[in-house]
């Protein structure tokens, strides 16, 4: 892959057959610049539009699309063909799983995951534009699969949203919601393994699994 002087690659990336890094958007933007930090593994048939800063331990599956004016933290990892549009912003350990659809101007911060089938909406009336704006996904919160979330809708930090909800509305804080309309049902910390693999799988509400002790 040829480098241009647009591109900012940190020590000891790998970039795989068919990645395309620095794609020129079709809409204008401020910058053309990329900045990926060390250790990105990038791999094959995905392409990282340009504008975008990403940071350390960034790490692609396949066929991923990162569109422009994204600005992404440390550890990021995304996996097979999953979409990230353009002009959000996402924090550190940020983890995504396949076919995932996050919309333009969305906010997902530190520790969150989101799991396979994620669509994420920005739109409250399709087509119209002046409305546009994603949700805002607090820290440490877990979205299940096949979850959809309507557009300016905001989930409270370490909350858990249950497989194929509909979150038509703002989720407090450690809450425990789906449904489609989702609703609150209880509270992340007071959750216990059926499996009895744990005694606590959401220890004081947050996923031991994201965060490092």
């Amino acid at each position: 892959m040829e480098i241009s002087k647009q591109i900012s690659l940190g020590k000891n990336p790998t970039i795989e057959d068919n990645v395309i890094v620095g794609y020129i958007p079709g809409r204008k933007i401020k910058s053309l610049k990329v900045k990926i930090g060390d250790a990105a593994r990038i791999r094959s048939s995905s392409v990282i539009y340009a504008g975008v800063k990403i940071g350390k331990d960034f790490e692609t599956g396949h066929n991923v699309i990162i569109r422009e004016e994204n600005a992404i933290g440390n550890n990021f990892k995304i996996w097979n063909n999953s979409v990230i549009d353009y002009g959000c912003r996402i924090g550190n350990n940020v983890r995504i799983h396949n076919n995932v659809y996050v919309a333009q101007y969305t906010v997902i911060e530190d520790n969150v995951f989101l799991a396979p089938g994620v669509v994420i909406t920005n739109d409250p009336h399709p087509i119209c534009t002046k409305c546009m704006k994603g949700p805002i996904i607090k820290e440490n919160s877990r979205i299940g699969a096949n979850v959809t979330l309507l557009p300016h809708v905001i989930i409270g930090e370490s909350s858990l949203i249950g497989a194929g909800s509909v979150v038509t509305k703002n989720i407090p804080s450690h809450s425990v919601a789906y449904g489609n309309p989702a609703r609150v049902t209880g509270k992340t910390e007071d959750l216990k393994c059926r499996l009895k693999k744990t005694r606590k799988p959401y220890k004081n509400g947050l996923d031991i699994f994201l965060r490092k002790e």
